[in-house]
């Protein structure tokens, strides 16, 4: 049964970190581009990053540039979003997928983790 899960958020103080797992069962991480996506409440769902099957390359959306780290761990089967310098606007339900390459559509999907930035 192919899953994907994420795990790692919680609640932080503007300013701190989080580091995000995307964790696959029942297929082989590695052959996929993923995306970590987000929703706000009230919001749009929106991409924040992802990671080539290929050679590994990485794309960020403006907000999370320079804040955001994606990873790829193929040992682990495990995809990594380490989020620095987090502020009150990156609260929301964080996602990762899967997809042929990082501008096509996502298939899979976790079940989200939900990130709070507040004092």
């Amino acid at each position: 049964q192919v899953q994907l899960v994420e795990s790692g958020g919680g609640l932080v103080q503007p300013g701190g970190s989080l580091r995000l797992s995307c964790a696959a069962s029942g297929f082989t991480l590695d052959y996929y581009a993923i995306g970590w996506f987000r929703q706000a409440p009230g919001k749009e769902r929106e991409g924040v990053s992802c990671i080539s099957s290929s050679d590994g390359s990485t794309y960020y959306t403006d907000d999370v540039k320079g804040r955001f780290t994606i990873s790829r761990d193929n040992a682990k089967n495990t995809v990594y979003l380490q989020m620095n310098s987090l502020k009150p606007e990156d609260t929301a339900v964080y996602y990762c997928a899967t997809s042929q390459s990082c501008l096509r559509k996502y298939t899979y999907w976790g079940q989200g983790t939900q990130v709070t930035v507040s004092s």
